[in-house]
This record gives structure tokens, sequence and C-alpha cells, in this order.
């Protein structure tokens, strides 16, 4: 990866691998809809105005409209609720972990949608050693009250990992914010009678509406604009494994904050995802196929935040 993208690599690990504590405090006061909502129409709040003040926001809403809702509905709508939910009952740093899986189905999606990547015996190993991390943290979960909450971190890691690739596909050409600012509005509009009909009868403590605001400002409006730049920079499958870092930050930040124990099987876990992390990242990096160093010495003149044109190929080489 280039220096760029290792940067908002590095920037995606901590943006969203701090939710998980936000989450898990916000829904002790609200509803998961409402911890949705909150978020979708805070970040839209935000960034709603600098698309429109690109111009041409509905007529770039009129041509993509369709994948926008496809990347809407599998990114937003679907995972952010399934993944809320289920912090009811896991801890944050449990469901940080679990999140790890991504990159694991962003590749099995590549594969199976015809992507030639070539992933390396030391990336499939790191790949195969996240897995292993995976299974050893969700293995005492599954039985009890438990086993919904895994099967519902289990659908927001197959949209979390699904989404990229029709953004990769379908959406590369859509400016950042005149795609990520109508996709939140859109999801706000959907949790908004959820929300209403949840509305807390009494004000959610301090600590509630910090976690709201975070979410909304840090983890949503910001780090979506991140997230689609790191997608553009180092394609969509690569950008996934960043989330083999956000662990890192989700088990610090329980450990510290909400007092969650650091037990042997985290702790294992924990290890054989960063080991993961490492192998996966560092082979990732180590540099480019030929394809992809033909494609870059024609864009070397571009300005770093313009997408590139698509290369004439299935899927970018390459969230």
């Amino acid at each position: 990866m280039t220096a760029r993208g290792w940067f908002l690599f590095s920037l995606m690990g901590v943006l969203w691998g701090i939710p998980y504590l936000m989450i898990k405090v916000a829904v002790d006061g609200v509803s998961p809809s409402m911890v949705v909502f909150v978020r979708c129409a805070l970040g839209a709040a935000l960034l709603l105005p600098f698309a429109i003040r690109q111009g041409g926001l509905a007529a770039t809403v009129r041509t993509h409209w369709r994948p926008m809702l496809a990347f809407a509905v599998i990114e937003v709508i679907g995972p952010w609720w399934t993944l809320t939910d289920a912090e009811r009952h896991l801890s944050s740093s449990t469901a940080g972990l679990l999140i790890a899986g991504v990159p694991i189905v962003a590749v099995l999606l590549t594969r199976f949608f015809g992507d030639a990547e070539h992933l390396g015996g030391r990336r499939l190993i790191g790949l195969m050693l996240g897995l292993a991390g995976v299974g050893v943290l969700t293995i005492p979960h599954l039985t009890g009250g438990d086993a919904r909450s895994l099967a519902e971190v289990a659908v927001t890691v197959i949209g979390y990992a699904t989404a990229p690739l029709i953004m990769a596909r379908h959406l590369k050409q859509v400016p950042t914010l005149q795609l990520i600012a109508p996709v939140l509005l859109l999801s706000a509009i959907v949790y908004a009678p959820a929300a209403a009909l949840t509305w807390p009868t009494t004000m959610p403590s301090t600590s509630v509406l910090a976690s709201l605001a975070g979410l909304g400002v840090i983890c949503t409006a910001l780090a979506f604009v991140v997230f689609l730049e790191l997608i553009r920079e180092v394609g969509p499958t690569r950008a996934t494994v960043f989330t083999y870092v956000n662990p890192a930050v989700a088990v610090a930040a329980g450990a510290l904050f909400l007092d969650e124990k650091l037990t042997t099987t985290v702790l294992l876990a924990f290890a054989l995802i960063l080991a993961g992390s490492f192998l996966a990242t560092a082979t990732a990096a180590s540099g480019p196929r030929r394809t992809e160093r033909t494609g870059q010495a024609g864009q070397a003149g571009r300005v770093p935040s313009q997408p590139a044109p698509p290369q004439d190929r299935s899927a970018p080489a390459a969230r």
C-alpha cells in the first residue's frame, strides 16, 4: 500500500474500533433502533450540506440509485441494527473481535464472484489465523441466549464484507460525500418510526448522550469519509483487513472504560487475530501485482483524493 493507504488504514482501525464501546454504553439507555437512527441522522446532517455544495447531488442519486440503495441496506440499514442489538448481550470487546471475520468473508466473496486476485501463502495463513481467533472467541458463546447475538454479528459481518464490493464495482465514480450522505439520510428515515416508538420516557444519562454524539460525528460522518477513500485507495478486499486492527482498540477500550475482563480466551483470540492481521496486511502491502503497477503508473498524475478510473476487469484489484 501507499503511504496514504497506510494512513487511512490506521485511522480506520481507530475510528471503527471505538464504536463497540459507544454502542455498549448507548444501548443501556436507549433502544437499538434509536442508536441507529441517531447515528444516521447526525451523520447525514453533518455531511449532506457539503454534498449539496458539490453540486449534481440529485443527478447522482437518479443515476446510481439502485447500487446506492443496495449499499445502504447491506452496509448500514441491516448490519448496524443487528450489531447494536447483539451488544445488548455481548461485551463490546467480544463484538469487536468477532467483526474481525470480515476480511475472511470478503476474500471468499471476491473469489466467488470471479476476482482473480492472488492471495499468496502468507496472506492466506494470516486470514486463517484470524479465522482461528474468531473461532476461539465464538465457541464459548454457542449455547444459551448468546446464540442469537452471534447470529446477528454474523449478519453484520456478511454485510460489511459485501457492501464494499458493491461500492468498488458500481459506485467508484460517485464522489464520497454524494454517496454516503444520501445513504445515511435514507437510513435515518427508515429508522425514524421505530425510534419514535421507542423514544425514552426520561432523559438518557450524560454518558449515553455522549456515546450517541460520538457514534454520529466520529464513528459515522468522519469514519465513512475515511473508509470510502480507503476503498478507492487500496480496493475492497484489502480495505477490510483493517477490521483485524479494530479488536486491539475494542478490547483496550472495553477493559479501560467498562471493566470488561481480559480472560485467557479473549487474549488467545486477540493474539491469533493480531497475528493474522500482521500477515494479511504485510503480504497485501509487500508489493502490487504487475497489473496493479501498470494501472497505478498510468494514474501517477492524478490528485490522490479523486477516484481512479475503473480498470478493465470484473472487480477492482484488491474493503
